[in-house]
């Protein structure tokens, strides 16, 4: 143990962001008074820049990714499970000659700060990653799953996002849901305490709970009548999902008659939940820079100093460039 806990204080960490996560919480955290020289509000970007460089003196990290939502609604979840995020679509149609897949209802406002985002990041180098067809769950979920170099840890404030945590290799799941200033750090220990679930498979348990209390966020329904409590207390009990369905099935089994009943009753559901309530691991991956390395320096620092300017971020960026400069060379 001693060993590895050195091993782990000297590895600088990778740090995975969920970039829709992050920018949409800048957006509803930050004042939308807070505008460019245009009048355009900056919000979301001054925060999510800000939110970049506390991560960034936080953790220290060697590399960091955005990661990209692509797909937002794929396809293959919404074929499994039809009221997946349907809650989130859009009534307006979509544009003249755009694709015709559902738009996510988003702030008139935002979409263009996103834009703003990524090119501030591509300025600098920082890289974004993401894969067709796919969210950025899965692109988290992938990058985190075939790291073998360094420790990781995944910011979001998506609670599906705790099913990654994993102590080898080591991850580990910064959730930002209540803002940065009150992140809370998980990992297998954290999460089977805070949610109840098997210890020793912390991460997969989760998402197993989930599957069977539902997630209203995400338009999944759940098994009817079952509860966190109730789907915790026979995680804990059958130790999992698979071991709960195996007794369901075998009328010997001690499982109680009502929670087997309502299990019988949501078969085709379960099996259709768990390929959406679980993150891809290999979802095809593209990074959009030549590698995940954080640079020290902008990239392209006339375009930075450009962007600065046009768009009212000197401070922003001033203070992302400090949490650049203190890392070590």
């Amino acid at each position: 143990m001693a060993v590895r806990l050195a091993w782990v204080l000297m590895s600088a960490p990778v740090l995975l962001l969920d970039g829709a996560s992050m920018w949409f919480r800048s957006y509803f955290g930050v004042p939308t008074s807070i505008t460019g020289p245009d009048g355009r509000p900056i919000n979301a970007v001054r925060g999510f820049l800000d939110s970049v460089a506390t991560l960034i003196t936080q953790h220290r990290p060697a590399r960091l990714v955005v990661c990209l939502d692509l797909d937002w609604r794929p396809q293959f979840r919404v074929d499994l499970i039809p009221s997946y995020k349907a809650h989130r679509v859009t009534e307006e149609p979509s544009p003249v000659g755009a694709d015709q897949g559902d738009i996510e209802e988003i702030p008139d406002d935002l979409s263009p700060q996103v834009d703003m985002i990524l090119e501030v990041l591509g300025a600098f180098g920082i890289a974004t990653a993401g894969a067709e067809g796919f969210e950025a769950d899965d692109v988290l979920g992938t990058l985190a799953d075939t790291e073998r170099n360094d420790p990781v840890v995944v910011v979001s404030g998506d609670r599906d996002l705790l099913q990654l945590v994993a102590d080898e290799p080591e991850v580990r799941v910064l959730y930002i849901g209540q803002g940065l200033k009150k992140a809370t750090l998980f990992g297998p220990a954290e999460v089977a305490e805070r949610y109840g679930v098997p210890a020793n498979r912390a991460g997969d348990a989760y998402a197993e709970l989930a599957l069977l209390r539902g997630d209203p966020s995400d338009g999944l329904p759940g098994v009817p009548g079952v509860g966190e409590k109730t789907a915790s207390a026979m995680l804990i009990q059958y130790g999992s999902l698979e071991r709960i369905l195996t007794a369901a099935h075998d009328p010997k089994s001690a499982m109680p008659k009502a929670f087997r009943a309502k299990i019988l009753a949501a078969t085709d559901y379960i099996e259709a939940a768990k390929p959406v309530v679980r993150v891809a691991r290999d979802a095809p991956v593209h990074l959009f820079t030549a590698d995940d390395t954080l640079p020290l320096l902008a990239a392209d620092p006339a375009r930075v100093a450009e962007l600065a300017e046009h768009y009212g971020l000197g401070s922003a960026i001033a203070r992302l460039q400090k949490a650049l400069d203190a890392l070590p060379n």
